[in-house]
């Protein structure tokens, strides 16, 4: 098979709107967001991802050290968390239902790239964590992905596939490894 040089280019296909955006994102983050200490600036750094498009809910905490690529493919519900050093890297929407947690370190990762063709072209697919969720520290969430109502992607899993509600996955790949059972007091509440 011979292949000539201008298949092998990388083509960024994003629109010279998004890379605007991006790069004044990515100075306000500088400036207004990451300097922030942890205790006392939330409601700051919340409002400052709200002016760059970022739909938040109530009672959300979001660490300064979170790396969130694209405020405006930010959604996020009611009490939910965004650990230190989560990254978000939302190409594509990354949307975190009610009660949801991000733990430390987490990567949500809405991009790969086509590797089929030589100059692997950027490809994107929302993710969607329901209500109730945990990901788990250090784990790696992947384009296309939904995690079910209630699952927990346990510490480091690599998570490539949707997740049906109330199971706990690990690993990588990631594998089922238990129905996650609530406890009974739990259930009276």
């Amino acid at each position: 098979m011979t292949v000539t040089s201008t298949e092998r280019l990388y083509k960024d296909r994003l629109s010279i709107g998004n890379k605007v955006s991006r790069r004044l994102w990515g100075l306000a983050r500088i400036l207004l967001f990451s300097w922030t200490p942890d205790y006392g600036f939330n409601g700051w750094r919340i409002m400052v991802l709200k002016l760059f498009g970022a739909r938040i809910g109530h009672g959300c905490k979001i660490a300064p050290d979170c790396r969130i690529w694209a405020p405006w493919n930010l959604r996020m519900g009611n009490y939910v968390c965004l650990a230190a050093g989560v990254d978000c890297y939302n190409v594509a929407l990354i949307r975190l239902d009610d009660h949801v947690t991000i733990s430390q370190r987490s990567y949500l990762c809405s991009a790969s790239h086509d590797i089929r063709l030589l100059a692997r072209p950027l490809t994107h697919a929302p993710i969607h964590i329901r209500q109730h969720a945990w990901v788990c520290a250090e784990a790696m969430i992947g384009p296309g992905v939904e995690i079910g109502e209630g699952s927990v992607a346990a510490a480091r899993a690599v998570v490539m596939k949707s997740v049906p509600p109330w199971t706990v996955v690990g690993g990588n790949p990631a594998v089922t490894i238990k129905a996650r059972v609530l406890a009974q007091s739990e259930l009276l509440q």
